[in-house]
């Protein structure tokens, strides 16, 4: 059987032609998949490769092969090149273009741009992680990586991408839309202040929930400060290799009657908040003290307060320069500190010590905010 022609069947070679052109001039680039994986602490996962010549290490991944989604892509190749099957990707993190002339390219490598897809691969369990088994012919090795050290380890780029795409998921921003390594869009404020999570050795000490032992000597007083919606305040310190968040709070000095006292003082120091009500949660046990000058053992004591008032911002007097303010929930900020489980159980401890003694809600999840310049009103 046949069928009439229509005239629209049959294409000019002129306009072929210039079809062709037309279609070998638009943008042709590589397109990858990547994902932020993590330990329980917040380290992130960097896997080394044998075929490079420059000895950057790269987030798990890579290249997407014809008719494959990244989204796939990033799934088989986790599975290659980690041994883990069916690991959960639950969001896109990050999308990020590479233009063919940065300079973080490979000299002679003819690469025509990447638009690279950068996925949640959320935080691996003990058993996932003793599961992990690299392909001798493409990987030599993996590390779990604090993420001032990791960028130390890739490319400068790929460190942009992974540190934009890390604080999308600690900030619960929107899926952050990169251009050589930099935001394209509105700057999010840990990316903004440059923050990193830091793996803190004490991060599996129990938290004693009974008094401090009357020998024991307490040197440092930590608080989870509450504003009126449930959420806490985290000071971010700046430094030459990033900013390290820190609850409010800071080291007992002589001239502080009480614990309670330094934490008011230091509030006020470095976040500019007046608290009142604090109560004590617990105390960890700092064995020999070496932050302190090898005082030896001594109590860590943890307290949650309300704020009442927080001014505006100011330089704080012990490092002569001022902190970034953050607004979070208590399990943001837990994963901010790096406590790993046991910060998550003493956030749930905070929340609920909120509630029960001040009536505060439980912060819903929601972005990462910095608290303004001038400070807040709070009612």
């Amino acid at each position: 059987m046949t069928s009439p022609v229509s005239p629209s069947d049959h294409v000019a070679p002129q306009a072929a032609s210039r079809a062709a052109q037309y279609s070998a001039s638009r943008h042709a680039v590589w397109l990858g998949a990547a994902a932020i994986v993590t330990d329980q602490v917040g380290r992130v996962l960097l896997v080394h490769p044998t075929y490079h010549q420059d000895d950057r290490w790269l987030l798990p991944g890579g290249v997407v092969e014809p008719g494959e989604h990244p989204l796939d892509t990033c799934r088989r190749e986790i599975t290659e090149e980690l041994g883990l099957a069916d690991l959960p990707l639950s969001s896109v993190l990050a999308i990020h273009s590479l233009s063919p002339h940065h300079p973080d390219i490979r000299p002679g490598m003819p690469c025509p741009g990447e638009i690279r897809y950068v996925f949640d691969g959320g935080t691996l369990t003990a058993d996932q992680l003793a599961a992990i088994r690299l392909p001798c012919d493409e990987l030599s090795e993996f590390a779990f990586l604090e993420t001032r050290d990791a960028v130390q380890r890739l490319r400068p780029v790929d460190g942009q991408i992974m540190l934009a795409a890390y604080r999308a998921r600690l900030g619960n921003t929107a899926t952050a839309h990169l251009a050589d390594g930099r935001h394209i869009l509105d700057v999010p404020a840990l990316d903004r202040h440059n923050v990193h999570v830091r793996y803190r050795p004490l991060w599996d000490s129990p938290l004693n929930r009974g008094p401090v032992p009357e020998p024991l000597p307490v040197q440092q007083a930590w608080a989870w400060c509450f504003v009126p919606d449930g959420r806490v305040v985290l000071v971010a310190d700046p430094g030459p290799r990033g900013a390290l968040p820190m609850l409010p709070g800071g080291t007992v000095e002589k001239t502080d009657a009480t614990p309670e006292g330094t934490l008011h003082r230091e509030a006020a120091e470095e976040a500019q908040l007046t608290l009142t009500d604090p109560v004590r949660l617990g105390w960890v046990l700092d064995e020999t003290g070496e932050v302190y000058g090898g005082v030896g053992p001594n109590a860590r004591l943890r307290l949650a307060a309300r704020v009442t008032g927080i001014g505006p911002a100011a330089v704080d007097p012990a490092t002569g320069r001022p902190f970034a303010r953050l607004l979070a929930t208590p399990a943001q900020a837990a994963a901010l500190l790096g406590w790993g489980p046991p910060g998550a159980r003493q956030a749930g401890l905070a929340a609920e010590t909120a509630r029960e003694r001040w009536g505060l809600p439980v912060a819903p999840r929601a972005v990462i905010e910095e608290v303004p310049a001038e400070g807040m009103r709070l009612s």
